[in-house]
């Protein structure tokens, strides 16, 4: 019996069984940005240097590597398993990975503890996107789909401040350990308000999905490591490449695949995809350009920079529900198209900006970059898991999921490559202002302030060529969501 017949039988509200499915995802949300306000304090009680920083930063790259590469495995076996067990069990990990990362006194501990907290975290996601299809009807979704996403948004919005809170008051463990009550309560109530779900009886590929987390694995590390073009770098290339051929053919070969090529002949399906992969690269440049650029040129503090950035993050869940909304009285592609061209309205907008950026020009140029990619989240999701096969929606959702996620990937490793290639080509020839013999302190102190400036200059160029490059990503993103369609 399908699940939205269960639920109807027990006479629970669909939305009212989708609110454990919705807390746990901000859970998840939360624990992916919280180490950045609690990793100074990590480093100091775990005895790693400030020129270990390479190290410490692995609690957050070995975060993104668990994310992604077990998701399309674990997508699938939601799909032959059932959805709501595989979301269990994937939130038991996450919990297991929580006490772990608690328990550690050793930072390589940490990173890997880090790695299999993510890997639960990871699946919920895709998961519920797959339960909200088996609770709503098609024309019913886009309002649940966007409340789902803006759950996962705020989660990311609230870590930094929530871990911040946290370590006032505690040490910085108990980020980890309050998983632990919150996750329980989401189980608790999960069994009591979800039934089971529907099972598709279907064999799982597990060395498909040995290969394609090797890829992933692989290509995150390629990426990592672009900036250095050095034996590893070309390792991990050969490797990402490799078990990425492999698991091409092994998916046109089997006859039960991991990952059906055969979605892909749907044009929603495959322009989602595209949509979703560029989207996250336009993201992470934002992410990370906003809150650089402030502590920088503009000379604001690391706390000023982060509440800059929320000026743009705090209007992705309000876009979110919107974008659902949208999406049950229209195709996904309207809002879409509607939420890139906003994204490019705003990044346009910031690649103008000088040092007297100020509000409320500042916090309009973000606001609207932030709604727009909020407007993009349930067009994308309902697009793509209503573009396949009922038996396919863990696995879909667990694709488009990732693909955002490989999308920031490629924007961070573009930011660090071409981004220092870049300001060393503005830099070259320039001197330090080395005091002279028989120089003046005025004429020195001049030459400084000439110097300064002329980084200042340079920053901001970069800076703005980074916001230009993310308004030519959404307005190249459109052409793609223009094929995005919803089969009913």
């Amino acid at each position: 019996m399908p699940i939205l017949s269960n639920i109807r039988s027990r006479r629970i509200p669909p939305y009212l069984a989708l609110a454990p499915v919705i807390v746990g995802v901000f859970i998840a949300a939360d624990d992916q940005t919280v180490i950045v306000t609690v990793l100074p304090s990590i480093m100091l009680d775990l005895g790693v240097q400030i020129n270990e920083l390479d190290r410490a930063s692995w609690t957050v790259t070995g975060y993104l590597l668990g994310y992604v590469a077990a998701m399309p495995l674990l997508g699938r076996m939601a799909d032959v398993w059932g959805r709501r067990d595989i979301y269990a069990a994937s939130m038991l990990l996450f919990m297991a990975g929580s006490a772990c990362a608690a328990l550690t006194t050793s930072i390589d501990w940490l990173v890997a503890a880090r790695v299999f907290q993510a890997i639960g975290a990871g699946a919920l996601v895709p998961i519920s996107i797959a339960i909200v299809a088996d609770l709503f009807p098609p024309e019913k979704r886009g309002v649940p789909l966007g409340i789902m996403g803006a759950s996962a948004e705020a989660g990311g919005v609230i870590g930094p401040l929530w871990g911040g809170l946290v370590t006032r008051f505690l040490d910085w463990p108990w980020v980890f350990w309050m998983n632990i009550p919150l996750g329980l309560l989401v189980l608790v109530f999960l069994l009591m308000l979800l039934r089971p779900s529907v099972r598709y009886r279907a064999k799982i590929d597990y060395p498909s999905g040995g290969l394609i987390a090797l890829s992933l694995c692989a290509l995150t590390l390629t990426l990592s490591r672009v900036d250095a073009l050095d034996i590893l770098f070309a390792g991990y290339a050969a490797a990402a490449v490799v078990s990425f051929g492999l698991f091409v053919l092994r998916q046109r070969t089997s006859a039960e695949p991991l990952i059906p090529l055969s979605m892909f002949r749907a044009a929603s399906f495959t322009a989602a995809n595209l949509t979703h992969l560029l989207l996250g690269g336009a993201l992470i440049i934002g992410m990370v350009t906003v809150p650089l650029m402030a502590n920088t040129v503009l000379g604001l503090t690391p706390l000023d920079g982060g509440l800059m950035l929320m000026r743009m993050t705090v209007a992705i869940p309000l876009g979110a529900v919107i974008g659902g909304f949208a999406c049950q009285r229209m195709a996904p592609r309207a809002p879409a198209v509607v939420g890139l061209a906003l994204i490019a309205v705003g990044f346009g907008s910031m690649s103008g900006w000088g040092l007297d950026i100020a509000d409320p020009s500042m916090a309009l140029h973000l606001a609207t970059a932030g709604f727009g990619f909020g407007l993009l989240i349930a067009p994308i999701a309902l697009a793509a898991t209503n573009s396949v096969d009922i038996g396919l929606r863990g696995v879909a959702s667990a694709v488009i999921t990732a693909m955002r996620v490989v999308g920031m990937t490629f924007g961070l490793a573009a930011l660090t490559s071409w981004g220092a290639g870049r300001f060393q080509q503005m830099v070259v020839g320039l001197d330090l202002p080395l005091p002279l013999p028989g120089e003046s302190a005025e004429q020195s102190q001049a030459r400084v302030d000439e110097f300064q400036a002329y980084l200042t200059d340079a920053g901001l160029s970069l800076f703005s060529d980074f916001f230009l490059i993310a308004t030519c990503i959404a307005l190249t993103a459109i052409i793609a969501a223009a094929f995005m369609a919803q089969r009913r």
